[in-house]
C-alpha cells in the first residue's frame, strides 16, 4: 500500500509536470495515464478570429500658422470728369414781378430806346421783361430777362435820365394823334387804337386816362358826338350795375368809372359804354365836363 501511494504520488507529480511543458511547448499533451498524445489541430474551416486592438494614432498638434493676409487688389475707377457748372449769374438789382420807383425808370429808358411800346406803369410784368431781354441780346449781355447789375449799369450809360412827365404819364400806353375834330372846342378825344382818353381844350391837352371798350357783340359807337346828361351815381336800368360818374353822348352809351376795370384791366369789356379805371381822374373830369362838350370816339 505504501509503494502504491507513492507511485501514484509520483505520477501525479509527473503528469503535472508534463502538462505543464506541453503548455509551454504547444506541442503535446498527457492524459491521465502519462501517455504523451499530440495537441489537436486548429480547425480550418472556421479560423479563430483575434479582435484586433483598437489602433491608437498620436497626432502632433502643431501650431496654427498665423494666416496670411493678403491685401485686396487696388480698384481700378475711372477718372471722375467734373460737370460742367453754369455759369454764375448775377442777382437781379430789379426782378421780374417787383413794383415801384425803380421800375417805372427801367421802362421809360427802355421806351427811350423803343423798347418799351407803352409809358412806364411801375409794375415788372412780362411785357418790361420782354423788353429787358431785348436789351440785353442787342448788347452782348446774358440774357435773362432781369436786370443785373451789369445791365442796370449799361442801360442808364445808353439812355439820359427821365423826366418827371416821362416816368408819371398820364395814360398806359402813349396817347394817339389827335383826330382832327378835337383840335377845336371842349372835347372828350378818345382813341380805340391807343385805348387812351385826352380831354382837350382849344387842341391842348388838359387831362388823359385809360379806357376800354365795348366787346365785339356791343361795340362801342364810333363817331362826332356831344355829353347830353351826366349822373354821378347813376346805376344801369338795363344791366343794374353801378355808372358812377357818367357822362351820356349816344343813348345809352357813356363814359364812366369801371370797379371791373379797375380790378381785371383788358381783359373783360363793357357793354358798349367808356370804361375808365382811374376813380380819381374820372371824379375830376366829370367835375370840369358840361353838357353839349363834344365827344369823338376814332380809330
Amino acid at each position: 500500500m505504501h509503494r502504491t501511494a507513492v507511485v501514484g504520488t509520483a505520477l501525479a507529480t509527473a503528469t503535472a509536470a508534463a502538462l505543464v511543458a506541453g503548455c509551454r511547448a504547444g506541442e503535446a499533451t498527457v492524459d491521465g495515464r502519462g501517455q504523451e498524445r499530440p495537441r489537436a489541430k486548429a480547425s480550418t474551416s472556421a479560423p479563430a478570429r483575434e479582435t484586433p486592438r483598437p489602433h491608437r494614432t498620436f497626432t502632433h498638434k502643431a501650431k496654427p500658422k498665423p494666416k496670411r493676409v493678403v491685401a485686396p487688389p487696388p480698384r481700378t475707377t475711372k477718372p471722375v470728369t467734373p460737370r460742367p457748372t453754369a455759369p454764375r449769374v448775377a442777382p437781379p438789382v430789379i426782378a421780374v414781378g417787383t413794383s415801384g420807383d425803380r421800375v417805372r425808370e427801367l421802362q421809360a429808358r427802355l421806351r427811350a430806346l423803343g423798347l418799351f411800346n407803352r409809358n412806364p406803369t411801375g409794375y415788372y410784368g412780362t411785357i418790361t421783361q420782354a423788353s429787358v431781354s431785348a436789351y440785353q441780346r442787342g448788347h452782348g449781355l446774358s440774357v435773362t430777362g432781369s436786370v443785373s447789375r451789369r445791365t442796370w449799369t449799361s442801360l442808364r450809360s445808353a439812355t439820359k435820365t427821365p423826366t418827371h412827365d416821362q416816368l408819371y404819364p398820364p395814360t398806359t400806353l402813349p396817347l394817339a394823334k389827335p383826330d382832327p375834330r378835337c383840335l377845336t372846342g371842349r372835347v372828350l378825344c378818345i382813341s380805340k387804337s391807343s385805348r387812351t382818353l385826352a380831354w382837350m381844350v382849344g387842341g391842348r391837352v388838359v387831362s388823359a386816362m385809360d379806357v376800354r371798350f365795348g366787346s365785339e357783340y356791343t361795340p362801342t359807337r364810333e363817331g362826332l358826338f356831344q355829353v347830353n346828361f351826366k349822373s354821378r351815381d347813376h346805376v344801369s336800368t338795363i344791366y343794374h350795375t353801378p355808372m358812377p360818374y357818367a357822362m351820356f353822348f349816344s343813348g345809352g352809351q357813356a363814359v364812366h368809372y369801371s370797379s371791373d376795370f379797375a380790378a381785371r384791366g383788358y381783359s373783360g369789356a363793357s357793354h358798349g359804354c367808356v370804361n375808365v379805371r382811374d376813380k380819381k381822374k374820372i371824379a375830376a373830369l366829370f367835375a370840369k365836363v358840361k353838357a353839349g362838350d363834344k365827344v369823338v370816339v376814332y380809330k
